[in-house]
């Protein structure tokens, strides 16, 4: 009886010891999965809060200082900002404007205009020299008031009227020839092609958009001709965009980055997924190359035979290409974007703003040396030395924090924030370039303005039917936003080089690119008959 007891109480022991660790287990067990729903929140939350500034939220990046809030409270007497001691005097209703006036500007409405632009006189009877009483009054003057109409759509026929002459003696019958035309056969004036190319590349209308406007003003033709004539005349310009992409080539300094569109059909119902390469140039000029696909073969064939700094976001193909093509020879340094690594701890704010916020502030003050560059410093070496001086210290002091919080341990994997330290530490010396090149921006920004025209444009037309025209698109985008960079009428240099392009030296097509067109021939620029 007694061992019996005694076994009772050793197995009622060992359950409980047993019983014990289970409980221990499913505790942990539990405390793991809380944690785990907890992070998987708050990754959610993220998400969620991310798309809503996309929806709703500010798109600007600027980063508003403290420095320059002086808005302080309403009921705060101590810390409300000291008035400002203003010297300039401004006369009663007067306001000075910072834009440039050039005489032409009706200043009794408001209304400004240059002389291009076409005027109509409508002449308004007065009541008082009418009738009976008309004889006791006289002009003396005039006043008018300016408004600003427009036409639903301004389309001219161009008649070429020619003699048809006869030699009175032979009998002979001749005819004066018709001027020569851009497009051999076609019945459209070349500035009907340079305006269909605006239309589409500057302002985004889609040429079936431009028909329907065509057909309202009372102009009947198919839209496969339209397409034809555009076409051609991309086809007439493709020297010199290729000029103008060797011109980009041979910079010191070369931003690249790359944009989807839409080309070609994949399968009934689906387009493919194509990918212009736009690359900006040291002298203000861009060039949108076209690729199948986003792999970094495309970037190796074009950067071949660059020599320079290429400067990027962090795309690992970037990163790739200077690899492959520095096996032979060490050519190209890589240079990568702030402003990428700066919108990764953006995304981070909401789980980790303090240090998050941290990190943005350090940026800022990177991006405020910059701002004193710009204002007050021109010569290279003057910007190297600035930089090494106020910009070097406060970059490594960025990248000693980086390291403090990449060693903390309640950083998950998932956390926004480890994503950003992560993508900093990684290209340190690729964010390091700038310090040591007076050339070299810290940001792409520059290039993600020019290309802008891609996403604007594929708003309106969505895709592109075939890949021979996405490429065309190309084309024509990299010619108009260099136009636009070098301050060139985007019209004016179409109508200009369509009917240059077939009589000019092919040796030196490179005058027919933007900025070398703008000093050779921006003065005294070809126009159609039509002006």
């Amino acid at each position: 009886m007694a061992k019996s007891t005694t076994k009772q109480a050793l197995y009622s022991i060992v359950f409980v010891i047993i019983l014990g660790i289970k409980t221990t287990e499913v505790n942990t067990l539990q405390d793991d999965n809380i944690q785990a729903l907890r992070e998987e929140n708050r990754v959610l939350k993220q998400q969620l809060d991310w798309f809503k500034r996309q929806l709703f939220g500010r798109k600007s990046e600027k980063q508003l200082l403290d420095e320059l809030n002086l808005q302080g409270s309403l009921f705060d007497k101590d810390n409300s900002p000291e008035p400002i001691d203003k010297t300039t005097e401004i006369k009663a209703h007067q306001r000075k404007s910072n834009k440039q006036l050039n005489g032409d500007e009706v200043n009794d409405t408001g209304l400004r205009f240059d002389a291009s632009v076409p005027t109509k006189v409508i002449d308004i009877p007065a009541p008082e020299l009418q009738g009976d009483n008309a004889d006791n009054y006289e002009i003396i003057g005039y006043k008018e008031t300016n408004r600003l109409a427009q036409q639903p759509g301004s389309y001219t026929i161009l008649i070429y009227r020619r003699p048809i002459v006869r030699h009175k003696n032979e009998q002979t019958v001749k005819t004066t020839p018709a001027p020569s035309n851009v497009l051999e056969g076609c019945y459209a004036d070349v500035s009907l092609i340079a305006g269909l190319m605006v239309d589409k590349g500057v302002y985004h209308l889609p040429l079936y958009r431009q028909h329907q406007r065509m057909i309202d003003s009372g102009v009947h033709i198919s839209r496969a001709t339209l397409i034809n004539w555009v076409q051609k005349g991309i086809e007439l310009l493709r020297p010199i965009y290729q000029a103008n992409l060797k011109s980009i080539i041979s910079s010191q300094t070369l931003a690249m980055d790359e944009v989807p569109i839409k080309a070609g059909r994949k399968s009934k119902g689906k387009m493919k997924q194509t990918y212009f390469w736009p690359m900006y140039g040291d002298n203000n000029e861009i060039a949108f190359t076209w690729s199948n696909s986003r792999g970094f073969l495309h970037a190796q064939k074009q950067l071949e035979g660059f020599t320079g700094t290429l400067l990027t976001d962090g795309y690992a193909a970037y990163s790739k290409t200077v690899a492959k093509l520095n096996k032979k020879e060490d050519t190209i340094t890589h240079a990568t974007c702030w402003v990428h690594a700066r919108r990764y701890f953006d995304r981070a704010l909401l789980i980790e703003p303090v240090a998050a916020q941290a990190a943005i502030d350090k940026i800022a003050i990177l991006y405020k040396n910059e701002k004193h560059i710009k204002d007050h410093i021109t010569e290279p070496a003057d910007v190297l030395a600035y930089r090494q001086k106020h910009s070097e210290p406060r970059v490594t002091e960025f990248f000693n924090w980086v390291y403090e919080q990449r060693q903390r341990t309640d950083l998950t994997p998932k956390n926004q924030l480890t994503k950003a330290l992560n993508y900093v530490n990684e290209r340190q010396v690729e964010l390091k370039v700038f310090l040591a090149n007076p050339n070299v921006a810290m940001d792409t920004n520059h290039l993600e303005r020019a290309l802008r025209v891609i996403p604007m444009g594929r708003k309106n037309y969505l895709f592109c039917w075939s890949e021979l025209g996405a490429e065309q698109l190309g084309i024509l985008q990299s010619l108009l936003v260099t136009c636009r960079l070098q301050e060139i009428n985007p019209y004016h240099y179409l109508v200009d080089v369509l009917q240059r392009v077939g009589m000019h030296p092919a040796s030196k097509v490179e005058e027919l690119t933007p900025r070398l067109w703008k000093e050779k021939f921006g003065d005294n620029f070809l126009t159609s008959d039509l002006a």
